[in-house]
């Protein structure tokens, strides 16, 4: 609250389940610089944002989509009302100024490595998979794939997928590597970073003398040419949407992609060397105990180094969320735990979100508690004093969350059973 006091005017990005904290933050903002003037950005607002509005007073206005030039604009002293994108409230009504098309010409951006080496130390910052320091940073946005449940080409960054020049991007990283000559990776994180083959591997012709390393997301509809590409360009980890191991359910959510495709990106990943950090997602339509048994198995047969398991979220705006809404299957209560944790908010008919989340847990114990992930996790922390470090911080923290949410799963069940118990039986 002291530094806000030096202030004008904050953006803040927010999310649906992080909107109820972000507009106590905003108020507290406000009482401690009345003048200060505030903008919501993000998928949340975009979706909902006269509701947003009206549940949070502390909002000056929001910018619906992408906001880059429409939050400069109101910072350059721009009218509220002639700012494209933005939505307010002018006496009571809500206000929703004409929609600001997508930026087309991404190099006219402001490089962000600048604003980062200005205002942040990365040394601070720690994701479990990359390696530590690191920085992230964007060559594209929006994504051509359909997901159904994907949040971000739904409602913010869109799904025409544009592109920064491989030379700009080059320019930039080469920049950064003399800015930061401690960090030991960079992470491209776009939606999809080589959805493209020939931009890929032109971008990697351009990177490979620069001797960095580097991560970044991908589909497993690439090719092993590509794959090649990266890795010899300084490639060392992706980050892999699976989903699921199911076919038909990889079908309902419009993956475009499917079990055997994955399989063999899988095996080209491990053959040219390539980590991978594998994405999973329980609770998706149509899923089953028998399609979670089948994820299970898929995901430890292709091994990947780790992974992620969530429960699936029915975000505002999304087709999923249109989907789980209009066939009952959205269960009460939040999106996350008191501590920013998941839990699972859909059902479906014989399968409860309790048992949904529990699934996860029970996914993780099956993967990691294998010799070979011991082995790897073992054989790391050994060799890399680093590494070692962070993984046991990373390992207390993941078996505390993994103890409360099997205390939570098994309080809810037996206040299932309490509550059943004590219903009053039918009369014939």
């Amino acid at each position: 609250m002291k530094i806000v006091k030096d202030f004008d005017f904050v953006v803040l990005f927010t999310s649906t389940p992080g909107f109820p904290g972000d507009i106590r933050l905003a108020a507290a903002m406000k009482e401690s610089n009345p003048k200060l003037k505030i903008a919501f950005v993000g998928p949340h607002v975009t979706v909902l944002p006269e509701q947003s509005l009206r549940d949070a007073p502390a909002i000056d206005f929001v910018v619906r989509k992408e906001f880059d030039y429409a939050t400069v604009e109101f910072a350059q002293g721009q009218p509220l009302e002639t700012i494209a994108g933005a939505s307010y409230l002018r006496d009571g009504k809500i206000v929703h100024n004409p929609d600001r098309a997508p930026v087309s010409d991404l190099d006219a951006l402001p490089d962000v490595t600048d604003i980062y080496k200005r205002d942040l130390d990365v040394r601070r910052y720690n994701v479990p998979f990359l390696l530590n320091p690191f920085v992230a940073l964007y060559t594209t946005r929006g994504c051509p794939a359909q997901c159904t449940f994907c949040l971000w080409p739904q409602t913010l960054s869109g799904h025409p997928w544009r592109k920064r020049s491989s030379e700009r991007v080059a320019m930039e990283m080469a920049k950064a590597k003399e800015y930061w000559p401690f960090v030991k990776e960079f992470f491209f994180d776009d939606d999809t970073f080589n959805i493209q083959k020939a931009r890929t591997i032109e971008l990697c012709e351009k990177l490979k003398p620069l001797k960095l390393t580097w991560s970044c997301t991908s589909r497993v509809t690439t090719d092993y040419e590509t794959l090649k590409a990266m890795r010899d360009a300084g490639g060392r980890l992706l980050i892999v949407g699976y989903e699921s191991g199911d076919p038909q359910i990889l079908k309902n959510i419009k993956k475009g992609a499917t079990v055997d495709r994955a399989r063999q990106f899988t095996k080209d990943c491990h053959n040219l060397g390539l980590t991978i950090h594998g994405d999973f997602i329980l609770g998706l339509p149509g899923e089953t105990r028998e399609s979670i048994r089948r994820t299970i198995d898929i995901a430890k047969e292709l091994d990947c180094a780790t992974i992620q398991v969530s429960v699936a979220h029915a975000y505002p705006g999304t087709e999923l969320y249109d989907y789980v809404v209009s066939n009952g299957y959205l269960a009460p209560g939040s999106m996350v735990d008191a501590g920013g944790h998941q839990l699972a908010h859909i059902q479906y008919p014989g399968l409860p979100a309790d048992e949904v989340l529990e699934s996860v847990h029970r996914f993780y114990d099956e993967y990691y508690f294998r010799p070979k992930a011991i082995y790897r996790i073992v054989r790391k922390a050994i060799f890399h004093g680093d590494d070692r470090r962070r993984l046991y911080k990373e390992a207390k923290a993941f078996l505390k969350l993994r103890a409360q949410r099997n205390k939570y799963v098994a309080e809810k069940r037996v206040g299932a059973e309490v509550a059943g118990s004590q219903a009053p039986a039918a009369s014939n």
